[in-house]
C-alpha cells in the first residue's frame, strides 16, 4: 500500500490582495528558421554546435527567439534545461507533461555526460538539442567546460534547470549562476540515504538494509554538495516486509514520475514561495493562501 504525501506540512498565510492588471498586446515575432545556422555570431552555442558535429546538427544550436507566451493567469511558459545520465524515464514525462499542456513550459536543451544514452535518443527524436557535460577525457572536443555550459544556458534563456538522473557533481559556477533554479530528484526520503554514491539500486538496497517501513522520491534544490539542498516535496512509498531492490525502485519511480512533474507545473507557474526561515513551500493552485 502506497501512501503518496507531497509536502511535509501544510501552512495557511493570510489571502494577499488582488494584484490589478493592465492588458497589453504584444507583437508576434518571428523565430528563425531552424534549418539555417548563422554564423555572423560567435555565441557560445554556436561555437560548440560548429565543433560537435556528429552529436546533433549545428542548425539546433542555432539562438532561439521564441514567440512570447503568456498564458490567461499572466505567467510566461519557462524554458527548461534537462539534465540526465540515463533512460531519462522522468524527462520524458516532464516533456509529455509540457507537450499537452499540464507544465507551462518547454525543454529547450538536454544535458549528458553519456551522448548516447537512452535520454539523449529521446531528446533528439524530438527535436531538443543535446549538449555533452563534463568533457570527455578520452573526447574532450566532445563536451563542454563549466562556463560554456553557463553560457550556453543563459544564451538559450533557460528559467530552470532540472536533474533527472544525472549522476555528476554540478559544477560551483552553475550552482552560482542558477540560484535557487536548480533541481534534483532522489530515489530516497533525504536527509536519510543520500550523498556521494548512493545513487540507483544502491539507494534502495540501503533502504531495505536499514529496515526502514517507508522510503519514496524526493525533490530538491540543488547546492555545491550531493543531496544537500533544501527539501521542496517528498512522496512517500511503503516498504513491504520482503521487498527486493528492484521491487521497492519500481514503486518509487511511479512515484517519482507523478511527483517530479506536479513539482515542475509549481515551478514554471511561480508557486514556489520562500520562508523567512529558508524553507521552500509550494502554493495551492486552488487558493493561493495555502502552502504545503
Amino acid at each position: 500500500m502506497e501512501s503518496r504525501v507531497l509536502f511535509s506540512s501544510q501552512l495557511y498565510y493570510p489571502a494577499s490582495p488582488p494584484i490589478q492588471t493592465r492588458e497589453t498586446s504584444f507583437a508576434p515575432s518571428l523565430a528563425p528558421s531552424r534549418n539555417v545556422l548563422s554564423f555572423s555570431s560567435p555565441s557560445p552555442a554556436g561555437r560548440f554546435a560548429m565543433r560537435i558535429g556528429p552529436l546533433v546538427k549545428a542548425a539546433s544550436f542555432a539562438p532561439i527567439v521564441a514567440e512570447l507566451d503568456v498564458s490567461r493567469d499572466g505567467v510566461r511558459r519557462k524554458k527548461l534545461a534537462v539534465f540526465v545520465s540515463g533512460g531519462g524515464s522522468n524527462f520524458k514525462k516532464i516533456h509529455e507533461g509540457c507537450s499537452v499542456g499540464s507544465v507551462k513550459g518547454d525543454v529547450v536543451l538536454l544535458v549528458t555526460n553519456k551522448k548516447d544514452c537512452g535520454g539523449a535518443e529521446y531528446a533528439r527524436s524530438n527535436g531538443i538539442p543535446v549538449l555533452v557535460f563534463p568533457k570527455a577525457k578520452r573526447e574532450p572536443s566532445d563536451g563542454l567546460s563549466p562556463t560554456e555550459l553557463v553560457d550556453v544556458l543563459r544564451e538559450y534563456g533557460v528559467d530552470f534547470v532540472l536533474l533527472a538522473g544525472y549522476l555528476k557533481l554540478i559544477p560551483v559556477e552553475l550552482v552560482q549562476a542558477f540560484p535557487k533554479r536548480i533541481l534534483n530528484i532522489h530515489p530516497a526520503l533525504l536527509p536519510a540515504f543520500g550523498g556521494k554514491g548512493l545513487y540507483g539500486e544502491r539507494v534502495h538496497k540501503a533502504v531495505l538494509a536499514s529496515g526502514a517501513r517507508y522510503s519514496g522520491p524526493t525533490i530538491h534544490f540543488v547546492d555545491e554538495e550531493y543531496d544537500t539542498g533544501r527539501i521542496l516535496a517528498q512522496s512517500a512509498v511503503r516498504v513491504n516486509a520482503n521487498d527486493t531492490a528492484e521491487e521497492l525502485a519500481k514503486r518509487v519511480l511511479h512515484e517519482e514520475h507523478k511527483l517530479y512533474v506536479e513539482v515542475v507545473a509549481a515551478i514554471c507557474e511561480e508557486r514556489i514561495k520562500w520562508r523567512e526561515d529558508g524553507v521552500p513551500l509550494i502554493q495551492s493552485k486552488e487558493s493561493c493562501d495555502e502552502y504545503y
